[in-house]
């Protein structure tokens, strides 16, 4: 995959955002602009695309104004349009992120200092939620390990937990028992230090919106969206696994690795297939969510049906 980094990039380069919905609206627009293409060049074109992160002809982007009005983020509520509707004037300047625990360099990172080292990188990636819906979304950001190297993990820590801003005075839906507040996620090391695993800032080359976990969150691919902290305060490397907050809650529904396995069901639904956002069929699920190439080394010898 080839990642283009912001510096590289020429204004006149830039996509305008109504031709940004994906590889056929892009070639439309310009077929609508009375542009006259050969075929070499459209095929030039869609390969472009491709390397930018689109891995299949099916994956359109999903719009801007659908990523950021539907989605999760119970801080807000619990209603698919309460984050946007309810995130509104949410301030994230200043934000402090604090990082300790087995790392030699410990401290309280003010946000724009801890990101300033690292170019943004913009990666389309598919991200599939438990409630079989998924969406495909070009994500701005940089590549956690590049952070964790900064940070210098001593041998003991073999495990990143992520948290959760608490404030129920900005974010009403922490005012219910729904959950035992902050929300709390992990990973195993070598899944934060895999090349897809992504600190997220921004979405559609735009800083990241409140309602989609501003100003920074986490992003796995291969797993189901709910492993993706938002709003992210502390960082804390640590020898044990974290008990991230949906184990703890329902821990017969939800396990700490949250992979993308349709062999196995919710025990409320199948995880079988999927609908993506704006269409009105099902698509066979694939397994790690169609990542399976790059990270089904990661749990070579696991019993995936156990350890889900």
């Amino acid at each position: 995959m080839l990642i283009r980094r912001a510096p590289e990039i020429r204004p006149a380069e830039i996509t305008p955002e109504p031709l940004y919905l994906g590889r056929r609206a892009f070639l439309s627009g310009l077929a609508a602009a009375g542009v006259a293409l050969t075929l070499g060049e459209r095929r030039a074109l869609a390969q472009g695309l491709a390397r930018e992160g689109l891995a299949r002809d099916d994956d359109t982007l999903t719009p801007y104004d659908v990523v950021t009005t539907y989605n999760n983020f119970y801080e807000f509520g619990t209603g698919k349009d309460d984050p946007s509707a309810n995130a509104k004037g949410f301030v994230t300047r200043p934000w402090k992120v604090r990082i300790e625990g087995e790392i030699a360099k410990p401290g309280d990172y003010d946000f724009d200092d801890l990101v300033r080292p690292y170019q943004q990188v913009e990666r389309v990636y598919r991200h599939r939620c438990v409630e079989a819906w998924s969406m495909v979304v070009p994500w701005l950001g940089f590549p956690l390990k590049d952070l964790v190297a900064r940070l210098q993990p001593t041998s003991r820590a073999k495990f990143v937990e992520f948290t959760t801003l608490l404030d129920p005075t900005r974010m009403p839906g922490q005012k219910s028992r729904l959950f035992p507040w902050p929300y709390v996620e992990g990973l195993r090391m070598d899944e934060a230090l895999h090349p897809l695993t992504l600190m997220v800032t921004g979405l559609y080359g735009k800083p990241l919106p409140p309602q989609n976990g501003a100003p920074l969150r986490l992003v796995v691919p291969w797993k189901y969206g709910f492993k993706g902290g938002k709003s992210i305060v502390r960082i804390r490397f640590v020898e044990t696994q974290p008990a991230n907050t949906w184990q703890v809650i329902a821990p017969d529904e939800y396990g700490f690795y949250a992979n993308v396995n349709p062999a196995v069901d919710h025990p409320r639904w199948s995880q079988a297939r999927e609908r993506r956002i704006g269409e009105f069929y099902k698509r066979p699920t694939l397994p790690f969510n169609g990542y399976a190439d790059q990270v089904a080394g990661l749990y070579r010898g696991m019993d995936l049906a156990r350890n889900y």
